[in-house]
């Protein structure tokens, strides 16, 4: 099992910036692909982005050039570093991770952006 507590989030406004951080503990080994996905209300959980250990990096079209994933393998920690936000980036914000896919959530953090 894989416990993922996520940090960060909250209010900002358009054209802003927010970090996100997630830490992950219990069997990190399956902790190869870490990653963001967003729900929104009304719709279904997206794809943000995700890393594995070994650095491959995969946005979301939505958000390329405007976030920037990272993650820190001694700390089993994972970062979303948010840029120019926009309206549309309101949503909770779940950190996932596992070995291909993703097996474990975290609680979710709120993302709110204002105009």
């Amino acid at each position: 099992q894989v416990q993922l507590v996520e940090s960060g989030g909250g209010l900002v406004q358009a054209g802003g910036s927010l970090g996100l951080s997630c830490a992950a503990s219990g069997s990190v080994i399956s902790t190869n692909t870490m990653g963001w996905y967003r729900q929104a209300p009304g719709n279904q959980r997206e794809f943000v982005a995700t890393i594995t250990r070994s650095g491959v990096i995969t946005y979301a079209d939505s958000v390329k050039g405007r976030f920037t994933i990272s993650r820190d393998n001694v700390k089993n920690t994972v970062y979303l570093q948010m840029d120019s936000l926009k309206l549309e980036d309101t949503a909770v914000y779940y950190c996932g991770a596992g070995w291909s896919r993703i097996a474990y959530w975290g609680q979710g953090t709120q993302v709110t952006v204002s105009s």
